[in-house]
């Protein structure tokens, strides 16, 4: 017989994404025999982060104060307008160093099998800053069917808001070869070439 308070974390751990009955089994026996410093740790750790992390005003991103520090810049350029899907998506835009303008995070995609539409990614908070701060919009969202979906949405919503739109090119990675590339890429990286100028 197992005992209730186990029962109970087993199943709380299942609330995590890949994480079945077994495995979530396995997590919390690891805790409870090996590791309590650990679970007391992560029990901390979630108590802390679920009571001072929320969504940042501006950006959508987590923060811990009302505006986040990238919104908060000086910094950064104003006039432009990256939207990702994910804060992980956020995370690998400055890894690239690339980007100094700001973001809007989605916290998802639309996905109408999942019941996700345009009023759970509170598209009107994006359309309200674009409203407020004209700039122009970058939609890095991920090339699938859903980030496809989610991208020719608010091209046409925010084009249809008088705001200017692109859309991230997609192609082949640095240090790809060709035979290793599937054919998709391949074929958009043929249709998105750019002249040489010398």
């Amino acid at each position: 017989m197992i005992p209730s308070a186990l029962e109970a974390l087993i199943e709380a751990l299942r609330c995590l994404p890949g994480v079945g009955p077994k495995s979530a089994q396995r997590m919390a026996y690891h805790l409870l025999q090996r590791d309590r410093n650990g679970a007391l740790h992560l029990a901390r750790a979630l108590e802390k982060a679920t009571t001072t992390i929320h969504h940042c005003s501006k950006c959508n991103n987590f923060s811990e104060q009302e505006v986040c520090a990238l919104c908060a810049s000086p910094k950064r350029d104003a006039g432009t307008l990256c939207v990702v899907e994910m804060p992980a998506d956020l995370l690998m835009m400055e890894q690239t160093q690339c980007y100094r303008g700001m973001y809007y995070v989605l916290m998802g995609r639309l996905s109408p099998l999942d019941g996700i539409g345009a009023k759970e990614l509170h598209l009107d908070r994006l359309i309200r800053r674009v409203q407020e701060h004209p700039c122009e919009v970058i939609l890095a969202t991920n090339f699938t069917v859903e980030g496809d979906a989610t991208a020719h949405y608010l091209a046409t919503l925010l084009q249809s808001a008088g705001v200017k739109v692109s859309r991230i090119a997609r192609g082949l990675p640095v240090g790809g070869e060709l035979e290793q590339v599937d054919s998709g890429t391949l074929a958009q990286a043929m249709l998105e070439r750019r002249e040489i100028l010398i």
